[in-house]
């Protein structure tokens, strides 16, 4: 039976404490070595058999809590813990705050390891309570206030989110002003939903308050504006994106295309994408472009547009765009191999991916604003769309 090297040395943190405070109570009391009590050596019998459940078991058991012992209870309770053995470690570390022995600090690092405990098991409500408790205790503040953002994120409570982060932020010094903008993106989204538009639209703000590159929150205000018809409005809430982070041009692209057109403002519209392209060259932009070409000019200037962008940058997209166009206008003879080329490009487009992580490298066809991987936020951005991808 195969027994993991590092389990063993874990085993032996508890096996040495045992043994510290039993040659302690030898020293005091002068114990005849027989004194020892059984369940000591059944323990030590468990290990060398590479029983090392059982044998933990024996050891917390014959454990007394005292000064002494603290640290070893909470190492075996982490220990049970990481192993995924949660509801020993919720046994070992109740079995500790049970304890009125206990000092302050010592009842402190005791809660914000139960909190842990009650956290990875799902317990969010028992979690939460030990450790706004530590909080009001001023005590571990700063990992406290982190697993309470944790819960609230994943219970969505964003208002609490929100004032969880700013407490951090003062706790712990560090600028959380991105991650709670995206807190105010997630209550925008959500109002929007629900038809609050008004609501919506603050959050949205808000969110730009807090982080002022907040791509999420321009896309968001350009959105709610360009549904309520307030184009103008819209338009440049997406050009901001320009200064937030140029790699999300291309998201912002299709919006800004469309409230253009519905403003009739073709030449501001051809003005604006030709200066993205020449600074970003973004496909969704050179894309835009080619349907203006296509309409002033024909198709086969559109082609030729595209053709000449293609040289300078390959893309899956403008070359799944210029066989629609060559199809169109092809013969029977080369419609055929021009279907099979455009089956190709399209299965080659649903297999790639348009965003990575920056933090976990995680890849994905669609953006999200917290990583599923990582669970950052503001970690994903645009890959780019190469033919190579």
């Amino acid at each position: 039976m195969f027994f993991d090297a590092s389990i063993f040395l874990w085993l032996l943190l508890p096996v040495a404490a045992v043994s510290g405070w039993f040659a302690a109570k030898l020293d005091q009391r002068r114990r005849d070595k027989h004194d020892l009590p059984t369940a000591y050596f059944k323990g030590l019998n468990f290990l060398l058999n590479e029983q090392p459940d059982k044998a933990i078991e024996v050891f917390v058991q014959v454990l007394e809590v005292n000064s002494d012992t603290v640290e070893t209870h909470l190492a075996v309770g982490n220990l049970f813990r990481r192993r995924g053995e949660v509801d020993r470690a919720i046994r070992v570390h109740q079995n500790l705050i049970a304890r009125p022995m206990l000092d302050k600090n010592q009842r402190a690092q005791a809660l914000l390891e139960l909190g842990q405990d009650y956290l990875k098991a799902g317990l969010f409500d028992r979690a939460e309570n030990l450790f706004s408790e530590l909080v009001e205790m001023r005590l571990h503040q700063e990992p406290a206030l982190r697993f309470l953002m944790q819960i609230y994120q994943q219970e969505r409570e964003w208002q609490k989110a929100i004032a969880t982060g700013r407490k951090l932020a003062r706790v712990s010094g560090k600028n959380l002003n991105d991650t709670i903008a995206q807190f105010n993106c997630e209550l925008a989204d959500g109002a929007r939903l629900a038809g609050d538009i008004a609501s919506a639209r603050e959050y949205a703000k808000s969110a730009l308050s807090a982080d002022s590159g907040c791509v999420r929150a321009s896309l968001l205000l350009g959105d709610i504006d360009a549904a309520q018809g307030r184009h103008q409005e819209a338009i440049k809430a997406w050009q901001r994106i320009e200064q937030q982070d140029p790699q999300f041009i291309d998201e912002a692209a299709p919006r800004l295309a469309a409230s253009f057109r519905a403003l009739g403002a073709d030449a501001a519209f051809r003005e604006l994408f030709e200066r993205f392209l020449e600074r970003h060259g973004g496909a969704a932009v050179m894309l835009a472009l080619a349907e203006i070409v296509q309409q002033r000019e024909g198709a086969a200037a559109a082609e030729q547009f595209i053709a000449k962008w293609l040289r300078k940058r390959p893309s899956v997209q403008g070359l799944h765009r210029l066989i629609e166009l060559n199809l169109a206008r092809s013969e029977d003879g080369a419609r055929s191999d021009l279907e099979t080329l455009k089956t190709i490009i399209e299965q080659l487009r649903q297999r790639q991916s348009l965003y990575g992580c920056q933090q976990c490298g995680l890849k994905s066809h669609a953006l999200y604003w917290q990583c599923p991987g990582c669970n950052r936020w503001n970690s994903i951005k645009p890959l780019g769309d190469k033919l190579a991808a």
